[in-house]
């Protein structure tokens, strides 16, 4: 169940149930906004985060931890509940139970699986979990007089996943609303699942939603549907954007160079890995549309 500590004005209570661990910086990354689920029978934490790992443990005993997906911010704490059941969605399980699984989610090889390999477990406490449980789309978990019910949303990875709450509560996960937009520059990531999630979306009514990064909490449907609708905008930004680019012919390595999704400063580990993985599939998405055609062996340009 894991030691419990005092988390004072950083638990924002939404529910007699549900309530929010801010993380640093409101839950930037690194750090996260966890979910804490307390029912009359159990109570389990959703995505626990480091800055609840450097905090020492969660406002309660936990007797089981969810986590939305198989991404090293989401699972922090895992090890830090070894004790507790884990649960994550059957599609991102070998992300969750070994290291090896996990930078294959991320479709890392070489040097970057290596050093990111190094930073997950050095900085993310990251700790394999061959005991978690696979769940899949509508499965619910009754903790008594309240349940927490998960919604399978992917494109960020192939099992990301949101958790509707009694008590009107939705947690959106990693669809964080934020100006960066949507993240899908995975190997088990997806552009097309991921604009399909964002649609879904759109239709849940809910009291609260709540951001794993950034946003935190979101009150209203009025203030989630406009944050949704900037957030789905990205898109089609950075798809205009990359078409303006091929107006002469280009290789997929210049747009990788060029930079769509980070701006050039950033020198992630897996940067280029990223930005290779999204144009490679917005340039499908030009092909099938009629965009853009590959004018010479491996370059494109707008048509």
């Amino acid at each position: 169940m894991g030691p419990t500590a005092d988390w004072g004005d950083a638990e924002r209570h939404l529910t007699e149930h549900v309530s929010v661990l801010i993380g640093d910086d409101n839950g930037k990354y690194p750090s996260g906004n966890s979910l804490v689920v307390r029912g009359d029978g159990e109570a389990v934490i959703i995505d626990p985060s480091v800055t609840l790992v450097a905090r020492g443990g969660a406002p309660i005993p936990v007797d089981a931890v969810i986590n939305s997906h198989s991404h090293e911010d989401h699972m922090a704490g895992n090890g830090f509940f070894i004790d507790a059941r884990l649960h994550i969605h059957e599609a991102d399980l070998p992300g969750a139970r070994s290291l090896d699984g996990l930078m294959d989610v991320y479709g890392l090889s070489g040097e970057p699986r290596q050093e990111f390999s190094k930073l997950v477990v050095e900085e993310f406490n990251f700790t394999p979990r061959p005991d978690a449980k696979g769940f899949s789309d509508g499965h619910v978990w009754d903790l008594g007089h309240v349940q927490v019910e998960a919604v399978h949303l992917p494109g960020h990875t192939r099992g990301h996943s949101g958790f509707r709450l009694t008590g009107g509560v939705f947690f959106l996960s990693d669809i964080d609303l934020t100006g960066f937009g949507p993240y899908y520059g995975d190997v088990w990531s997806d552009l097309e699942d991921f604009e399909r999630s964002l649609i879904q979306i759109r239709d849940e009514e809910a009291e609260y939603y709540v951001t794993f990064h950034h946003k935190g909490v979101i009150e209203g449907r009025q203030a989630f549907i406009k944050l949704l609708d900037e957030f789905h905008a990205v898109i089609p930004r950075r798809h205009e954007a990359m078409l303006r680019f091929l107006v002469e012919p280009r290789s997929i390595e210049e747009m990788v160079a060029h930079r769509f999704v980070y701006r050039p400063h950033v020198q992630h580990v897996f940067a280029d890995n990223v930005e290779h993985r999204c144009a490679a599939m917005h340039v499908q998405r030009m092909l099938l549309r009629g965009e853009a055609a590959e004018v010479t062996p491996g370059r494109l340009q707008a048509v």
